[in-house]
């Protein structure tokens, strides 16, 4: 049986951007992450034997609050984390999303996605 645990739509302003006024400024970023379970089973109700979605969203803020230039790097950071961090995971993804870049023109988000 394939279970999944995750948060969606978790919100931070951070101040990830290659450019140094992005740093300086700061943006509303929005993070949607997901891990895969190895096994799950829940004849004893103990949450030892799933990821609380609170460390999921802890590792996100940590990463959040670690000022990168690439949005690439913030995902793959988080992405690691879960593989290193977490126990009982066999895969997971994280989506990214930046609000509003400051590229010249209107754009709503800049995307990254990372999975294994």
């Amino acid at each position: 049986m394939k279970t999944t645990v995750s948060i969606k739509g978790a919100e931070f302003h951070s101040y990830h951007g290659y450019y140094e006024e992005e740093r300086k400024a700061g943006n509303q970023f929005i993070i949607d992450a997901e891990v895969e379970l190895k096994t799950f089973d829940s004849g004893d109700d103990n949450i030892h034997d799933t990821v609380n979605y609170e460390q999921i969203y802890n590792v996100c803020k940590e990463e959040m609050n670690n000022t990168q230039k690439l949005l690439e790097t913030v995902v793959f950071n988080i992405i690691n984390r879960f593989k290193n961090d977490l126990n009982n995971v066999s895969g997971g993804k994280v989506k990214l999303e930046k609000i509003g870049p400051q590229l010249g023109g209107k754009v709503g988000k800049a995307i990254v996605e990372m999975e294994f």
